[in-house]
C-alpha cells in the first residue's frame, strides 16, 4: 500500500450551482486536482518495463561506446582529395573483431580486415565492404567512390552522455529499457504500482461461476474492472459483491480503505433508497456526485473514505465500462506518478445515419468496417454483447448533431485505451 502523499479532500469536487457539467470541464479539473500518491522505489532497469518512472534516465556513457564497423569488409584512412578511380591499399596483418580490437595503428595505404562491431582502429575513418574488392599480392583493391566515414558507426551517434532517454512520469516501455542498457543506465527510479480494491455493490448479482437463480444477475463489472485495471498496470485485486446492507458495506469500506491506494466500486452511485454506497459517502466519508453530461455514464461517483479515493461507477457494465476507459484510466495514471492520458482517435466516414440533440458528449460502440466506421444497434447501457462487438467507440461532441452516411466522425479504438 503506497499513500505517500495525500489528495486534497476537495480535489474531486466540481463548481457549484451546475446541473450537468460538460466533459472536458469535468475531465480537465480531474487532470489538474490528482497528484501522484505512489511511492518511489530503485530496480534494476530490466525489472522496471511497465513502471512509471519517478525520475529522469539519462544516458551514462556514450551509444556505442566506439567507433565500429557497420560491415564486414576492410577498414581504411579515406583521403577526399584522391580523385583516382582505383584504390590500391596494402593488406596490414592481423584484424578487428568483435570483441577483440586491433591495437596498432592504421597508416596512409594500410587497410585492415575487420568484421561488423569491431572497434575501428586507430588511424581508419572508412570501410570498404569485402564484397567490393579485390585481392591479390598481399593488396586490395576497389573503386575510389567511397566517402570518410562510409560503413562505420561513429562513437556517441545513438546516444551520448548526458542525454535524455526518457522523463519522469513516462511508462518505461522495452525499448525504452533496451535503449538505456545501451547508455550504460543499470537501475531506475521507479513508482511501487497502486493497490486497488475493486468490488460490486448490489442483491441481484452472483459469481459468475454460481447457477443462476430468479432475479439474480451474474456479476459482470467485478471481472470486466479488475482486468482493464490490470492492463493499465496496478495490483488489483478483486473483493467480490457487497450486499444492499448499509453496515455491510461500511465494513467493506472500512477494511478495503486500510489495505489500498485506491477503491473502485460499481453500482449504489445514485440517489435511491437502495443506493447506499452514496449514502455512506454523503454522510461518513466525501463525496461529489458528478453530474457529468455523458452518455452511458450516470450515476457516477467520486470521493473518500478514510482518506482513500474512491470511484464509484453505474451499475450498467456498458455505463461503467465507458466511464472506467475515459475518467478512471487517466485518474489512475496520475496517481501512479504517470501521465494525464488522452486517447489517440482518428476521423472516419461514417457507415450510419443518427441525429442527437446538445446537452451531453455520447460514446458509441463502434466498428470498423473497411474504410468506414459502424455503430452498434442499439445504445442500451446493459447490453455488453455490444461492448464485445464494438472494436472502439464513435465521439459525438455536446452540440446537436446529425451525422448523414459518409460524414467524417471521431472514432476511438479500443487498442489506444490500452485494451
Amino acid at each position: 500500500m503506497n499513500k505517500a502523499k495525500k489528495l486534497r479532500n476537495d480535489c474531486f469536487a466540481l463548481p457549484q450551482g451546475v446541473d450537468w457539467t460538460p466533459l472536458d470541464e469535468a475531465l480537465s479539473h480531474l487532470e489538474k486536482s490528482l497528484t501522484p500518491i505512489a511511492e518511489a522505489e530503485i530496480l534494476p532497469i530490466n525489472q522496471a518495463i511497465g513502471r512509471v518512472l519517478a525520475g529522469d534516465l539519462v544516458a551514462i556513457s556514450n551509444s556505442p561506446p566506439f567507433s565500429n564497423s557497420a560491415v564486414d569488409g576492410y577498414a581504411f584512412r579515406c583521403d577526399p582529395t584522391d580523385a583516382s578511380e582505383k584504390k590500391v591499399l596494402d593488406l596490414k596483418e592481423g584484424r578487428s573483431a568483435a570483441g577483440q580490437p586491433f591495437f596498432e595503428v592504421i597508416g596512409s595505404g594500410e587497410a585492415l580486415r575487420i568484421f561488423t562491431g569491431a572497434v575501428l582502429p586507430s588511424g581508419a575513418d572508412t570501410v570498404v565492404l569485402q564484397e567490393d574488392i579485390s585481392f591479390q599480392n598481399g593488396k586490395i583493391s576497389f573503386f575510389n567512390s567511397l566517402k570518410p566515414g562510409s560503413n562505420t558507426r561513429l562513437v556517441g551517434e545513438d546516444l551520448q552522455t548526458g542525454q535524455l532517454i526518457a522523463s519522469k512520469g513516462d511508462r518505461l516501455t522495452i525499448f525504452m529499457a533496451a535503449s538505456s542498457i545501451s547508455a550504460g543506465i543499470k537501475e531506475a527510479k521507479v513508482y511501487k504500482r497502486l493497490s486497488v480494491g475493486v468490488f460490486s455493490t448490489g442483491d441481484e448479482l452472483i459469481d459468475f461461476q454460481q447457477n443462476l437463480k430468479a432475479g439474480s444477475v451474474f456479476d459482470v463489472n467485478s471481472p470486466m474492472l479488475t482486468s482493464l485495471l490490470s492492463n493499465w498496470g496496478v495490483q488489483v485485486t478483486e473483493l467480490g459483491k457487497v450486499p444492499d446492507n448499509l453496515e455491510t458495506l461500511r465494513n467493506k469500506l472500512n477494511e478495503a480503505s486500510e489495505t489500498f491506494d485506491v477503491l473502485i466500486t460499481s453500482g449504489g452511485a445514485s440517489a435511491g433508497d437502495e443506493d447506499h454506497l452514496a449514502l455512506l459517502l454523503n454522510k461518513e466519508g466525501i463525496i461529489t456526485e458528478w453530474r457529468i453530461a455523458i452518455k452511458p455514464g450516470r450515476p457516477m461517483a467520486m470521493g473518500f473514505w478514510r482518506n482513500t479515493p474512491i470511484f464509484g461507477l453505474p451499475g450498467n457494465p456498458v455505463a461503467a465500462a465507458t466511464c472506467a476507459l475515459v475518467f478512471v484510466r487517466p485518474a489512475i495514471s496520475k496517481l501512479s506518478g504517470g501521465q494525464w492520458l488522452v486517447p489517440q482517435a482518428f476521423y472516419v466516414s461514417a457507415a450510419f445515419e443518427k441525429s442527437k440533440k446538445s446537452g451531453r458528449r455520447e460514446f458509441l460502440r463502434a466498428r470498423l468496417a473497411g474504410d468506414k466506421v459502424e455503430i452498434f444497434k442499439s445504445e442500451g447501457s446493459g447490453l455488453t454483447s455490444g461492448l464485445a462487438w464494438a472494436t472502439g467507440f464513435v465521439e459525438l461532441p455536446d452540440d446537436n448533431v446529425t451525422v448523414k452516411l459518409g460524414d467524417k466522425v471521431k472514432y476511438i479504438p479500443f487498442s489506444s485505451l490500452d485494451l
